[in-house]
């Protein structure tokens, strides 16, 4: 602290020296957002092998080795191992792609620059370069660079990024001596209280100068700001995304499914060997039983038999079909605006149930402008062009009202500084005529006045709310003014923002004086064109949208019922004095119903996520200043702005880069669109594990030792797992899905459609692939050959061909199979790519593969009878919705 002392001493006019601002940069910091280390790509990669189903292939794999070292089926571990770096590796890479897109949207961002004191001189700096014991000299439209303390001149901050309040700030400077702060800088510091937005000497990092020009002392950079510690609570660990969650639930279910099938075939395996093949004979029996050796080899053969039931019911392909739909998917939505941070903000996308967002700029355009003028005659003005022409001396007096009453200026043809309102009405009056007479006095606006004031030396200008001025004015009390009055009402009560202009002589530079009506003026923040399709398309796919605002009640509900927010079973609009003073009990009951919540804090957003995540709603917020980041963390899905604070990206799952509300729609198309290829994938597989398990264990029963060699089930495993992962990835996002209600909280994965599906489908091909080695009207189709080899070759080709009929099945719940299938071609390819290997195989694959060539006869009979799986899971769909169900993937 006596560093601080001793350079702030020298700091007067002259400022810190160029070598002592290093040393204070030494002691302090550079002024930079330290942000959350980011994980290596190593590191990401073993953090994605914590995933649940990843968790039991892993397990899994080491039983299989453990347990049959010596005997070992290696291409099966082979598999499982290629499966488990296969989906771990596309997952570490999408969320690295992602992350690195994220940087590079990132490394624009440098902070901008500012003005200090350096060596007597006055220069531009990079805002991260500014150290404690700076002088920085701010001005109207600059935005603060650091924390400190004002300590000349005045000025008004535009705060809303950090606390969520619109209006402006006034800050005064401290009261002492001038260059007194400097003996007590170490005081200042270390006050919170001083540091903190609600202080009227404060000057924090974020916040923007509306109006006014000053000094201020830098006391806090980089992470020790304002900004930063809001920067650190939001490194808090997350819970898991509602995808995690369910994937956790299905990895039990997988597992006791898994136990219970391996314990059931042992207690039978043991029973046959030891009771069945005795023929329950008393003495053969006791003689096996009193057989260590043999006791002791069945129970192993046993034991490998079970654990290979366990490993069977694992879906390898699983973990690496969502790694690849995750990113196949968040390479699309880039290009439609939608940057994906996190994999699991999309996940939760998908399942939202209400979304809490803002109205600047997402509902609306988020830019103010000038929408009519009102002139005292009742005559009314939509544009510039119009005014100009037909009253251009009125035109003039509002170019000099909005020039001279105004802290916004004109920059390289753009307004910039003061407030929304002044930056309208300067881009209104564009290239007008410029006055140059001299300001003598000004008054700013102030929220206390509502009113702004500034005189020169020919007139004096006045602008702000109608019922202020109105009384003033040379027609008050008139029948005039009642019409005047009754159209301001009308555009008020439209959700515009209506200011009246008014001029009185010069010398009477106060408020009682009597003013000539220029004219009103109703500002607007347009709606964007596509927020009520895109509010609707919301509310029909089951999203409750509620609309959170700093504006007031009647503007906030009127852009609500513009948009479609205000219906009817979303009727209730409140401020946040009557949010306040509802329980949480109270807040549940009525989140249904909540539409609109107007002068909203930002403590509400968090308290309003809190309760919803409390019913098991899906969450998701809109967010674009600081103060918008600790909602935007604790909801389920948190979609930044484009255009936002740095610390609302950082805390954001997704960034909506146009900052539209119908990109969000989008993410929410595509959330559903994984969640629904994923489980498409789930019944295909689950299927071809549940039939081929029961085939490979039934068929020995019957005289068929071996149905599929352990080379064929290589090929089996690389359809249902790699391949069958491919195809089910490029399924592509539909408007049809929007027309679906999200789903909830305790959906599993695995529901009753898909279960149906999976045990009649999968009993259909055991069915059909007993039948096929067994009985007489299938195998008399087929030649008399050694070993039977054509025979097995044609089994062989039904069973990988039932598997492309399966895939065919899974792909849609929908009587039509073709549906959609024309934006998928990778899974037309895939379909054909196995098809034409499987022949390869059959007619080239020779004793490697068991496979001998097959007449056109033969192969069109197998073809036929595989495809038989094609109406019968028609049937099957008819059946289930006849019966009254619909729920499908």
């Amino acid at each position: 602290m006596q560093a601080v002392r001793k350079r702030t001493d020298e700091a007067s006019a002259s400022g810190l020296s160029e070598s002592d601002a290093r040393q204070m940069r030494e002691l302090y910091g550079k002024n930079i957002l330290k942000r959350q280390k980011q994980k290596s790509i190593f590191s990401e990669l073993v953090s994605n092998l914590n995933d649940p189903i990843i968790r039991i292939l892993i397990i899994s794999l080491v039983l299989n080795v453990a347990f049959n070292f010596g005997n070992a089926n290696w291409l099966e571990v082979g598999g499982i191992a290629v499966a488990i770096l296969l989906a771990t590796g596309i997952s570490t890479l999408s969320e690295h792609s992602s992350q690195r897109a994220f940087s590079g949207l990132r490394r624009g961002e440098t902070g901008g620059a500012c003005r200090v004191r350096r060596d007597g001189q006055i220069r531009e700096i990079s805002a991260s370069e500014a150290v404690v014991g700076d002088v920085l000299l701010l001005s109207a439209g600059e935005r603060v660079a650091a924390d400190g303390a004002l300590i000349s001149g005045r000025l008004s901050l535009e705060q809303s990024a950090l606390t969520g309040e619109s209006r402006e700030v006034k800050k005064e400077p401290i009261k002492m001596p001038r260059g007194a702060w400097r003996d007590a800088a170490e005081a200042l510091m270390e006050d919170a209280e001083m540091l903190s937005p609600s202080s009227p000497h404060s000057c924090l990092r974020g916040a923007t100068v509306s109006y006014g020009e000053g000094e201020m002392a830098v006391l806090r950079v980089g992470d020790a700001t304002y900004l930063g510690s809001v920067a650190r609570e939001l490194q808090e660990s997350r819970d898991d995304s509602p995808l995690k969650r369910r994937l956790s639930v299905l990895a039990r279910q997988i597992s006791l499914l898994g136990y219970a099938a391996a314990i059931i075939i042992a207690i039978l395996s043991l029973f046959s060997t030891f009771f069945i093949e005795s023929g329950f004979v008393r003495e053969v029996i006791e003689s096996k039983l009193y057989d260590a050796k043999f006791v002791a080899s069945e129970l192993v053969r046993t034991l490998t038999l079970a654990l290979t039931v366990i490993i069977m019911a694992v879906p390898e392909g699983l973990p690496m079909m969502i790694a690849v739909v995750l990113s196949s998917n968040v390479k699309k939505m880039l290009k439609d605006k939608v940057l994906v941070r996190k994999n699991a903000g999309i996940e939760a996308a998908g399942c939202m149930s209400i979304l809490f967002t803002d109205k600047t700029g997402t509902l609306t355009e988020g830019k103010m402008s000038v929408d009519a003028v009102l002139l005292p005659d009742g005559s009314v003005y939509r544009s510039r062009s119009e005014l100009k022409r037909r009253a251009a001396t009125v035109f003039t007096s509002i170019c000099e009202n909005a020039v001279y009453n105004s802290s916004a200026v004109i920059s390289q043809g753009a307004a910039l500084g003061g407030n929304a309102t002044e930056r309208a009405l300067l881009d209104f009056v564009g290239n007008g005529s410029r006055p140059s007479d001299k300001i003598i006095k000004k008054e700013p606006f102030a929220s206390e006045k509502k009113y702004s004031m500034a005189q020169t030396r020919k007139k004096t200008y006045f602008k702000g709310a109608p019922d202020v001025l109105m009384p003033h004015t040379d027609i008050f009390g008139t029948e005039r003014a009642a019409a005047i009055c009754e159209k301001i009402s009308a555009m008020q009560s439209s959700g515009r923002r209506v200011i009246l202009m008014c001029e009185g002589e010069s010398g009477e530079g106060s408020i009682d004086c009597e003013m000539k009506v220029i004219c009103a003026i109703a500002l607007s923040d347009p709606i964007r064109r596509e927020a009520s399709g895109s509010v609707r398309t919301l509310r029909e796919a089951g999203v409750g949208v509620v609309m959170i605002t700093g504006d007031g009640l009647a503007t906030a509900r009127s852009v609500a019922e513009s948009v479609g927010i205000v219906n009817g079973t979303r009727n209730l609009c409140l401020e946040h004095s009557e949010l306040e003073e509802m329980s949480d009990a109270e807040l549940s009951d009525a989140i249904d119903r909540l539409a609109v919540l107007a002068r909203a804090l930002p403590s509400d957003k968090s308290r309003l996520v809190r309760i919803a995540r409390s019913r098991s709603l899906v969450v998701g917020m809109t967010g674009d200043g600081v103060n918008d980041a600790p909602a935007l963390r604790a909801s389920d899905v948190g979609f930044a702005m484009g255009d936002g604070s740095e610390i609302a990206k950082d805390a954001g799952d997704v960034i909506i880069l146009d900052n539209r509300l119908s990109s969000i729609v989008k993410a929410v198309m595509y959330g559903r669109n994984i969640f629904k290829s994923i489980r498409k994938f789930l019944v295909f597989q689950l299927t071809m594990n549940f039939s081929s398990a029961l085939v490979c264990m039934i068929a020995p029963l019957l005289g068929v030792e071996s149905p599929i060699t352990v080379t064929q089930m290589l090929w089996v495993n690389m359809i249902m797992d790699t391949l069958g992962g491919l195809a089910f990835a490029g399924e592509a996002p539909t408007r049809r899905l929007l027309r679906e209600k999200p789903k909830s909280m305790s959906e599993q994965i695995l529901n009753k459609y898909m279960l149906h599906q999976i045990f009649i489908s999968g009993s259909y091909s055991v069915a059909l692939s007993l039948l096929f080695l067994k009985a007489d009207h299938f195998t008399e189709h087929f030649r008399d050959s050694e070993g039977d080899i054509v025979h097995l070759s044609a089994f062989f080709a039904l069973f990988i061909f039932l598997g492309v009929m399966q895939c065919i099945n899974s792909r849609t719940d929908r009587i039509n199979i073709f549906s959609g299938l024309v934006k998928n071609r990778t899974f037309v390819v895939i379909m054909l790519l196995i098809s034409i290997i499987q022949l390869s195989f059959v007619y080239f694959g020779g004793s490697a593969l068991r496979a001998c060539p097959l007449t056109a006869r033969e192969l069109g009979f197998t073809v036929a009878v595989a495809a038989s799986a094609i109406p019968f899971e028609l049937l099957r769909k008819m059946l289930w919705r006849f019966s009254g169900h619909e729920t499908g993937f």
